[in-house]
């Protein structure tokens, strides 16, 4: 039997693991409050967060035992989530959903497999992460018997690790995406991501240990270079920098998008514009490589409200921001145009009720 979601935050705690709610049956985090949906309000600032409350899914995640008792003792109902960053964990996240191969150049990033190789056979995560472990000489990830490992519902494998080299901050992935990867159909869960705690159940199933084993085992020398390689170790942060403040991906047209804009105003004003713009559609395009637990919605309302003040403001017109928002939100969500076109219309709205100046910091 699946132990009680109190005792498993409790278990993950002990080892100091900051944990967080999911939403009952679901692995998707509890969803924010009225307050935290509303447009335009600053996580940094929130009061939700500073009161212990669980708005903004892992930047809730804790350690504190009264908050853990509170969160899960009156609501043995919602699941456990593990704020992997602050846990010093990487999870190798291996999933065998059924679909087509993608094209040659996408199955192993940065590896040429030649038309003369048969892929036949090859079918998911669990294939191309044991061929990329094999070119390395080393076991693949989801038979490493000395780590944690967690069968998912769905019939793939979480297999943990934990990091304990000071300073390395390592990128989550989507494994299907077309930006960052490690391997098709291998998912990276560290910081900026959460990963659904073992033992936790939702309506399709439980998250079960396989083996005996029930810590991380060191992140091996080989995952590391390979996660190195493909782009899974964030800059280091330079003097007076925060932690994790490397550059981030800026949509290619969110540039091209302001600058269209332009209404006649001094380029200093221009630059300033295209530079609030540009930001908040980075955060929104970052979530490509956080499948769950990114905040998305949040960060596309966002990005639609400021655009809506920058369309008062004059600085860009309405169509070019609906424009801009919904590409970005196509790259991050693929398949949800109706969602998010939802959420851009409203953000716009109540945008375009507070313009922006210039010189407006978000």
């Amino acid at each position: 039997m699946a132990p009680e979601p109190l005792t498993t935050a409790r278990w993950c705690a002990r080892r100091g693991w900051p944990v967080h709610p999911l939403a009952p049956g679901r692995k998707t985090p509890v969803g924010n409050c009225a307050t935290c949906r509303r447009p335009g309000h600053d996580r940094a600032a929130c009061a939700c967060l500073r009161a212990g409350r669980w708005c903004h899914g892992f930047h809730a995640a804790t350690l504190d035992p009264a908050r853990i008792e509170g969160c899960w003792g009156p609501r043995p109902d919602l699941g456990v989530g593990v704020a992997c960053g602050p846990a010093g964990l990487v999870v190798v996240d291996v999933d065998a959903h059924p679909g087509e191969l993608p094209s040659r150049d996408r199955l192993l990033p940065g590896i040429a497999i030649s038309s003369g190789i048969d892929l036949t056979g090859l079918a998911n995560g669990f294939h191309t992460l044991g061929v990329l472990a094999a070119l390395r000489g080393a076991v693949s990830p989801a038979e490493d018997t000395s780590t944690l490992r967690v069968r998912t519902p769905s019939g793939g494998l979480h297999v943990w690790y934990r990091d304990g080299l000071a300073g390395r901050r390592w990128r989550c992935s989507a494994g299907s995406g077309t930006a960052r990867a490690l391997a098709w159909q291998v998912d990276v869960r560290a910081h900026g991501g959460y990963i659904v705690a073992p033992g936790t159940v939702t309506a399709r199933g439980a998250y079960t240990p396989v083996g005996a084993v029930r810590e991380p085992a060191p992140l091996p020398a080989w995952l590391a270079a390979e996660l190195e390689r493909t782009g899974h170790l964030a800059p280091a942060a330079g003097p007076g920098a925060g932690p994790g403040s490397g550059p981030r991906p800026v949509p290619p047209r969110a540039r091209q998008a302001v600058l269209a804009a332009r209404r006649g105003a001094d380029r200093a004003e221009d630059r300033t514009a295209e530079r609030v713009l540009a930001g908040v559609l980075a955060e929104v395009a970052a979530c490509a490589a956080v499948p769950e637990g990114a905040a998305f919605s949040e960060k596309l309302n966002r990005a639609a409200y400021t655009a809506g003040g920058l369309v008062a403001g004059g600085r860009i017109t309405e169509a070019e921001a609906a424009r801009v928002l919904r590409e970005t939100a196509e790259r991050a969500r693929p398949g949800q145009q109706r969602r998010c076109r939802a959420i851009i219309r409203g953000g716009l709205t109540a945008g375009m009720a507070r313009p922006l100046s210039p010189g407006h910091r978000t």
